[in-house]
């Protein structure tokens, strides 16, 4: 085929030239050849390159699907993730000032999901290849924390104890203090007449690999220590697969946007709170009210506080925010209010927010299109939006995060 031009970067982080054609591995400005399959390009080709392609860091990274930017610049990603937020909002008619990004480094992932299979010789855990079900090995990955390696070994350990040959587990794995904790799904059921055999296996892996936790689907079988987390210095145990910041230096650039718009709030109400990332150190200042929709969660939020010294009163929550938000009567007295929905966003409960004009909101985002959206609706009824800080946690991915503050316009 004649060379084609790339013209920007979808949402996916694939090159876009006209058609649409989606060019993988692919920069803006490139001309690039290949065999077209469908809207997609294969057998990629560079003809000329963009100056702003770099050789991508991890030996891994034309196998691997775990990451997809690593054939640019740090300096272009940071700058596609800031356009991709500020595209967001020009799409609602929002102009929006922009702080720094902030960038996790390279290999600070804390956390990862690992696909495992059991094979002849006996099991592989990686990541995934691109746009493919086969498992690429990753001995060398440059994206996990050093401590998160030995995660590999172990889980296609556990393959081979409680994996299928016609399935594949997944293994969600997480540095705490005390040593790796790790949740399973996908593997062999823990009833029937292996059960006995399995539950021995399990804790064989456990004891001989110095796991924190095992759980298996919803059962903890091995817990040698309690798999604590910091939450700017308060510790938590979340339950087997609870949600995590994926690195520390993520959570902290969150957390330190969230303190900010907070302020000196004097009550604080905190929307998804999971297990406290937020919550918790709010409280150092202010009393926090935690609403989430797992009760694993609120529990672990609640012994942290309990466990803690120095915070004033934290109290949990458990509720569906989407099926059942705070209505109005319930925001009443809240100085602030923080919301951090999954990628879904909270349109209801932000319209609730919006009604009861809650003086300050910090809007945490996993998604520029659905923040976008909200806030628009909080704008259109007097709230004033600050500046808008990204955070790129997840290196070398499309993913993008986000904070920003509104407060109410008293003109």
């Amino acid at each position: 085929m004649d060379p084609v031009i790339i013209d920007r970067l979808g949402h996916q982080g694939d090159g876009i030239a006209p058609g649409p054609l989606f060019a993988p591995l692919t920069l803006p400005g490139e001309a690039v050849t290949g065999t077209v399959s469908g809207d997609r390009l294969t057998d990629v080709r560079i003809v000329t390159p963009s100056p702003d392609r770099v050789a991508a860091p991890c030996r891994h990274y034309r196998a691997c699907g775990g990451c997809s930017l690593q054939h640019a610049s740090d300096a272009f990603v940071a700058n596609w993730k800031v356009e991709v937020v500020r595209r967001a909002l020009l799409a609602q008619h929002i102009e929006a000032e922009f702080l720094p990004i902030e960038t996790s480094p390279a290999a600070s992932r804390r956390r990862a999901a690992l696909s495992v299979r059991r094979t002849k010789k006996g099991a592989l855990a990686g990541f995934h290849a691109r746009a493919s079900d086969v498992i690429a090995d990753v001995p060398d990955c440059q994206l996990l924390d050093p401590g998160l390696m030995p995660a590999l070994k172990v889980a296609e350990e556990l393959a081979i104890a409680g994996g299928s040959r016609k399935g594949e587990l997944s293994v969600l794995a997480t540095i705490s203090e005390t040593g790796l904790d790790l949740a399973v799904t996908g593997g062999k059921p823990l009833s029937g007449a292996e059960e006995g055999r399995l539950r021995i296996d399990l804790a064989r892996v456990a004891e001989e690999r110095g796991l924190s936790r095992l759980a298996w689907d919803d059962e903890v079988v091995a817990l040698r220590l309690s798999p604590t987390q910091r939450f700017d210095g308060i510790a938590v145990v979340p339950p087997p697969g609870a949600f995590l910041q994926a690195t520390p230096q993520g959570e902290a650039a969150l957390l330190a946007a969230v303190k900010r718009i907070v302020g000196k709030a004097g009550r604080v109400v905190d929307l998804f709170a999971g297990c406290g990332t937020f919550g918790l150190p709010l409280a150092r200042g202010a009393e926090v009210h935690g609403v989430e929709g797992a009760a694993a969660m609120t529990r672990a939020m609640d012994h942290g506080w309990r466990h803690a010294t120095g915070l004033k009163k934290v109290t949990g929550e458990t509720r569906d925010l989407f099926r059942n938000p705070l209505i109005v009567e319930d925001l009443k007295g809240f100085d602030a209010a923080v919301i951090d929905p999954p990628r879904a966003g909270a349109e209801a409960q932000v319209a609730e927010l919006a009604a009861a004009r809650v003086p300050v909101i910090a809007h945490v985002s996993c998604n520029p299109v659905t923040f976008a959206r909200e806030a628009r609706e909080l704008l259109a009824v007097g709230y004033e939006m600050g500046p808008v800080q990204v955070v790129d946690q997840f290196r070398w991915s499309p993913h993008v995060e986000l904070v920003a503050g509104f407060s109410l316009n008293s003109a």
